[in-house]
């Protein structure tokens, strides 16, 4: 075991703070992305996430994912052991519980995903149900694959802060439950054509954005788990993927429609945060260009994709930014990795176990989600009902109103 070290540990623990404060970022998009009715609704959801997600993860997940070989030790008995986890706490030069917080906050963000895909329609109390079971169980196993010492990180699988294990968890989890919950009321016509349902407040979507994006930084570069040489190149590659797909988006959507599309942008910054969230530690700068910029593209395709082809409605795009995204991420690395990339090297053998973690990843998810909401439509229910649809969850659901002021038809 390695000495602790105090700068070690500072720098984790504003990370820490950093990733917790997504969460009002997710908030506030989400809120901006859908209709005011409904924004009490979002915000509760969200507030929720933190306190189920989080108290799950303190009781079930944690110990899942960095136990090791099968065995379930309590969180405070494992972070006060510092020893389990096969090789997970090798090289750590910050306190257990440091650790276990900072993985608290990424399990907490998981769930937050799918809280966008599911907005406008999904019972307060199936939501809830749904996120407890996902980060007590769902999320915690490909944790384990992946950082716990599982059989992922065996075969040298790369996911350095999350593409797949946080992201690609979430979107596939919010593709399954979106699907069993169903479109909104008035998303598609009497042809199966989606209509835009436009959000209420781009600038609140905005600032929504802009949290995000500053608490990314400690998403990857506090993934570091130290202050050295390599948290610099981390956060360098997490800006310019991020300006590259909003770039890229922008121009897409610009050629597409003839205008440049601003809720789009928005989610081609954060396709290309979550497409780098992988390789951000194990790319060079201009690697990570390509990665952002790809991530821009590939989101508009996968929005036209979710909602024209899988007839899924996804209001907040949640599928395509953190699924998709976190599916291309993860195959970066094994495109552009340093010395071990196809592109990089000419090896092909870092993308194939890339591309197995990824698929299992999706099967396994996507399988697991769609039955626990399946059984939750089947017990408790899973969706508001018409009435209570088109008149807005907030006073509905939460007796309250947003914009109290606001005079409606």
């Amino acid at each position: 075991m390695m000495e602790i070290s105090y700068l070690d540990t500072l720098w984790v623990l504003i990370a820490s703070s950093m990733v917790f404060m997504m969460h009002l970022g997710f908030a506030s998009i989400e809120a901006g992305f859908t209709r005011s009715k409904n924004t009490v609704s979002i915000i509760m959801k969200n507030l929720s996430t933190v306190f189920v997600g989080s108290l799950m993860f303190f009781l079930i997940g944690f110990s899942l994912a960095f136990s090791g070989d099968g065995a379930f030790v309590g969180t405070l008995d494992l972070v006060a052991i510092r020893g389990i986890g096969a090789g997970v706490w090798d090289g750590l030069t910050i306190p257990g519980i440091v650790f276990f917080l900072f993985q608290m906050m990424f399990a907490a963000t998981a769930a937050t995903i799918v809280s966008g895909a599911v907005a406008e329609r999904i019972k307060f109390s199936a939501y809830l149900l749904i996120s407890a079971v996902l980060i007590a169980f769902i999320y915690p196993v490909v944790a384990h694959w992946v950082w716990g010492g599982g059989w992922l990180a065996d075969r040298g699988f790369v996911d350095f802060a999350g593409s797949t294990v946080v992201h690609s968890v979430g979107g596939w989890a919010a593709l399954a439950t979106a699907f069993v919950l169903g479109p909104r009321i008035g998303k598609y016509d009497s042809n199966g054509k989606p209509q835009a349902i436009a959000g209420h407040n781009i600038g609140l979507a905005t600032v929504g954005l802009f949290i995000l994006w500053f608490g990314w930084f400690g998403f990857n570069a506090g993934s570091e788990l130290a202050v050295d040489d390599a948290v610099g190149i981390i956060a360098t590659n997490t800006f310019l993927a991020a300006i590259m797909g909003g770039l890229a988006t922008m121009f897409v959507t610009w050629k597409k429609s003839g205008k440049p599309d601003a809720g789009m942008t928005m989610n081609g910054v954060l396709a290309g945060l979550v497409a780098i969230t992988a390789p951000c530690a194990v790319v060079s700068p201009h690697w990570s260009l390509v990665i952002g910029a790809v991530g821009g593209v590939i989101v508009v395709v996968a929005v036209d994709l979710v909602e024209l082809v899988l007839k899924i409605d996804d209001p907040v795009g949640a599928i395509s930014v953190h699924g998709v995204n976190g599916l291309w991420g993860t195959l970066a690395v094994g495109l552009f990795a340093s010395g071990e990339g196809l592109f990089t090297s000419g090896k092909i053998g870092l993308l194939g176990i890339q591309a197995l973690g990824a698929g299992v990843t999706f099967i396994s998810v996507v399988v697991l989600c769609f039955l626990l909401a399946t059984a939750v439509k089947a017990t408790i229910g899973i969706r508001v009902p018409e009435a209570i649809e088109v008149r807005g969850l907030d006073t509905t659901e939460f007796g309250a109103d947003a914009y109290p002021d606001f005079i409606r038809d």
